[in-house]
């Protein structure tokens, strides 16, 4: 009885999730494609403007002076990165990463669908050592994206494949944290590198202490944002880093970090990223021609993500499958685990913001975006196709439960 009620429990969180997700995920479109329009009319120019403008901040010699395209990336992503650290904690300690099990085979095919996308890409750029800046970007999932498209089969799809495909974007969020942290930071300030230190030990000392009032850990969060911002490593980290010192539990049992994760979770789906892709999803498509689409940039991008995706996924799981590391999951097919593959190839958000920071000066001239663009699109067809073959054409009877 317990198991079931465990069971039932843990199915209704994930159809929550899938719920915020999937909208969140119809969001993030709109936004894309009101950007493209804007981007290919005569409002260009205040589009440009706009996302030009400098936006300040000075508290006596501290300054933060930065175009709003910047305040969004490195100010409103770093909201998102500390909600994506509290998922990440949450999951470790009590939910999807928190058995061997549970983990082995999403997390090795995480690892496949970030290893062969970037080969990929590194092998089509070689010879171009501005174009390698960009090995990562295929390497990414866009969760919303991909649970979006999977709600469109609603209750044919299996709890376990649905359990399958988050656990596998929470391994390549993390990837993405760390690929982030050690390839895309800037010349270090030690000093501020220091403050930073400081402020995240005063975190985790808090954490040790037992203090769970979550007001304390967001004002020394800002702290710890400011001085990564000046730091050279990337600010969004801030929000992983002081994430992961918000308390799980208090003395009487509730979750102060799944309390904040759940707030926080709303205005990051149906706004922060919204405005994110507004803001960096505007390619002007005037003036491409053929060569643009099969330039090196482009097409390595577009390979490793429609093709290095679920070829990684699919080999690493295939290779833990056979030589019995791991099992396939309760009512789950291969035709529906390369399905999801396909979906993984969805990059989006995680892709145009690495790509944000491989390219940041401009030596991407669009191909970046236009690929994870195309790349995206491909994806999400493929995987829109395999999936409506394989799934059950009614739900199953445990799942719709």
């Amino acid at each position: 009885m317990n198991t079931k009620i465990i069971s039932a429990d843990i199915t209704l969180k994930i159809r929550e999730f899938m719920r915020m997700e999937s909208t969140g995920g119809i969001l993030l479109l709109a936004a894309t494609i009101l950007a493209m329009i804007i981007a290919n009319s005569p409002f260009l120019s205040l589009y440009d403007m706009i996302l030009e403008t400098k936006v300040a901040i000075q508290i006596g010699d501290l300054k933060i002076a930065k175009p709003l395209l910047l305040w969004i990336n490195d100010g409103l992503m770093a909201i998102f990165f500390f909600v994506i650290g509290l998922e990440i904690k949450r999951e470790i300690l009590e939910g999807e990463l928190s058995s061997f099990d549970q983990i082995v085979m999403p997390g090795l095919g995480a690892l496949g669908g970030m290893i062969v996308p970037a080969l990929i890409y590194a092998g089509i750029n070689w010879d171009n050592s501005v174009a390698l800046d960009g090995w990562a970007i295929p390497v990414a999932t866009d969760i919303a994206f991909a649970l979006a498209l999977l709600s469109l089969f609603g209750k044919r799809v299996p709890t376990a494949l649905k359990v399958f495909l988050l656990t596998l974007a929470i391994f390549d969020d993390l990837a993405a944290i760390v690929i982030i942290a050690i390839f895309y930071s800037g010349d270090l300030s030690y000093n501020a590198l220091m403050i930073g230190g400081v402020a995240l030990g005063i975190g985790i000392l808090m954490n040790r202490m037992g203090v769970t009032k979550t007001s304390g850990y967001i004002l020394l969060g800002i702290v710890l944002w400011v001085a990564v911002l000046k730091s050279g490593v990337h600010a969004t980290l801030a929000g992983v880093l002081i994430a992961f010192c918000i308390p799980m539990r208090d003395e009487d049992g509730n979750s102060p970090l799944y309390k904040l994760e759940h707030d926080l979770h709303t205005p990051v789906a149906y706004a922060i990223l919204p405005i994110f892709a507004f803001a960096n999803a505007g390619l002007y498509m005037g003036g491409i021609g053929i060569s643009d689409i099969f330039h090196p940039i482009t097409m390595g991008v577009v390979s490793g993500l429609v093709i290095g995706k679920p070829l990684g996924i699919m080999i690493f799981v295939g290779l833990a499958v056979l030589s019995g590391f791991a099992s396939l999951p309760d009512r789950v097919n291969w035709k529906q685990i390369f399905g999801v593959s396909c979906a993984c190839g969805i990059g989006f958000t995680m892709s145009l913001f690495i790509a944000g920071l491989a390219f940041e000066h401009g030596q991407g001239f669009n191909g970046d975006r236009f690929g994870i663009l195309i790349g995206s699109i491909i994806s999400a067809a493929i995987a829109y196709g395999i999936l409506h073959v394989s799934l059950p054409k009614a739900p199953d009877q445990e799942d719709a439960a």
